[in-house]
């Protein structure tokens, strides 16, 4: 899988065909995607023209998509992972993961695709609604994928370490990946440790931390990493930016990349992370910004947003 990717998360549908085709003809290979963000049939537009013009075949690109909540029993996943291909244009996933260790309740593609997280959107007061599934049935589900050619191969997103040592336990075919949030306000040591000590590859999703979450107001302009001194400093001697520093420092720990923009200019100073190296001090200078500090948490956003409190991290 290409270390850097490019994070299909919030980029408008009416926009989001052109970046694909735009990241692809600047050297993109590896696109992460999801049912939940809502713009896969326009990733699919983008990755078709990509390929009608002859900027790449279907094998030179690493597609990833994910199992959203509702889809967790085991009579609903393969349909859920066929839509996403249908939706994409495609015959298989590189990469197919289970989005979150989170059950609700089944909600029809005909009544709402996708369906996102309240059982009811005009319900007086929508909540979410859990469905009592066990992670293991969901699993032997993303297992049967692979034996049907549907994903080359699985694995799954904000899995706490309790969870990978369980999912391990019972795994016939072993979890690929952990995707996880990881920036340098939260540097995520035992997951990512636990995950390589299992031979699964890491992910870190909003790699550059607070920017992905601003406009949710899940987060304030002041946490920007990409203002601290000791990011700016690395960054003024190394003639890059500041964001190249940040994105860096995910590569040399270990970790695939994946950060999302629209702008052009963006996508290519995203990619340009190969001609330089952080130093050793470097590395430890931006690791020791760590506070912590989570964006992407189902046990604040789900109580704020949704009117369920529904924690998966202590």
């Amino acid at each position: 899988m290409p270390a850097v990717g490019l994070g299909l998360w919030k980029i408008d549908p009416d926009a989001v065909a052109q970046t694909v085709y735009d990241a692809i003809k600047i050297g993109y290979r590896h696109l992460d995607s999801a049912a939940d963000y809502g713009n896969e049939a326009e990733v699919g537009q983008g990755i078709a023209r990509a390929m009608a013009d002859g900027l790449c075949s279907r094998e030179d690109l690493w597609i990833t998509s994910k199992l959203w909540n509702t889809y967790h029993r085991q009579e609903h996943v393969a349909a859920a992972c066929q839509k996403s291909l249908d939706d994409l244009g495609l015959a298989y996933f590189d990469l197919y993961l289970v989005h979150f260790p989170i059950a609700l309740q089944y909600v029809d593609f005909a009544d709402r695709y996708p369906p996102e997280w309240v059982f009811d959107p005009a319900a007086e007061q929508p909540q979410m609604r859990r469905d009592r599934v066990p992670l293991s049935e969901t699993w032997a589900a993303m297992e049967a994928l692979v034996d049907a050619g549907l994903a080359r191969q699985i694995g799954v997103c904000n899995y706490s370490t309790g969870l990978l040592h369980d999912l391990m336990s019972y795994a016939r075919i072993k979890p690929a990946m952990l995707q996880i949030e990881s920036h340098p306000y939260l540097t995520q040591e035992a997951p990512i440790r636990t995950a390589q000590e299992y031979a699964m590859a890491v992910t870190a999703f909003s790699p550059l931390g607070a920017a992905s979450y601003l406009e949710l107001d899940m987060a304030e302009a002041q946490e920007s990493v990409l203002e601290q001194a000791a990011v700016l400093a690395i960054a003024e001697r190394l003639n890059v930016s500041a964001a190249q520093v940040v994105l860096r420092w995910g590569l040399q720990r270990g970790t695939a990349v994946i950060p999302k923009t629209s702008k052009l200019e963006r996508l290519e100073e995203n990619l340009a992370l190969q001609n330089f190296n952080l130093t050793q001090e470097d590395m430890a200078a931006v690791s020791a910004l760590n506070q912590n500090r989570r964006f992407n948490d189902p046990g604040v956003f789900c109580a704020d947003a949704f009117n369920t409190f529904h924690a998966i991290y202590d």
